[in-house]
């Protein structure tokens, strides 16, 4: 059953991104950092401490997990704890995705990093095809703004995804019925390394509904 959105201002968007964004980037910068530390016995369990503490005060009021509330700005659905695009989400690099005029089309560039490595120096796969099947599903979905979910998701990796900056694009093939057909790649500086197609398919409350 589909949960109905609730309307967010602007206005409290932003100066909630404004809020959650600084701390969200913070904690990126300690997962890298946790990564690549050389620091001593006594710098790492000073560091360990504090994070906890830190955690401790972010517990201190959570939200409740059995009261879902959505929320939408300008049509388009808040998704912060999104594992591509998550403004509040640590392990979203985050992505930040441009589309065409027709809502055919979408890419965005970005940076991955060491929390993203598979193989030494290189992309797991599994993070490539989490992001290929976000911006597949963003360009089926004309920006989250249809209901259309992942039916099937194959990819091809042409070769080795080197971590640091890279695009990733998608562009629409065709639709049929109640099915969108989808098509999409990520790419370095020197072309594509992986190749992704995608089928992505309208729910059934949502085919009720009109």
């Amino acid at each position: 059953m589909e949960i109905p959105y609730e309307v967010m201002s602007a206005d409290e968007h932003d100066r909630l991104a404004g809020l959650y964004g600084p701390l969200t980037d913070a904690v990126r910068e300690l997962m890298d950092a946790t990564i690549r530390t050389e620091a001593d016995q006594d710098a790492i369990v000073a560091a360990r401490n504090a994070i906890q503490a830190a955690t401790d005060a972010l517990r201190s009021r959570q939200r409740d997990e059995t009261q879902i509330v959505r929320y939408a700005v300008g049509g388009r659905p808040v998704v912060w704890s999104n594992a591509v695009i998550g403004l509040r989400n640590p392990i979203a690099p985050p992505l930040t995705i441009h589309h065409s005029e027709d809502g055919t089309q979408c890419w965005s560039d970005f940076t991955l990093n060491g929390a993203y490595e598979g193989p030494p120096g290189l992309v797991h796969g599994g993070v490539c095809a989490l992001v290929l099947d976000h911006v597949l599903g963003e360009a089926a979905s004309e920006g989250l703004t249809k209901p259309l979910f992942t039916g099937t998701l194959t990819v091809r990796f042409v070769r080795g995804t080197p971590l640091g900056r890279l695009r990733a694009e998608a562009v629409v093939e065709r639709t049929e019925g109640v099915k969108s057909f989808v098509s999409g790649h990520l790419s370095d500086a020197e072309g594509i390394t992986v190749e992704a197609e995608g089928i992505f398919i309208k729910p059934a409350w949502a085919r009720d509904a009109g």
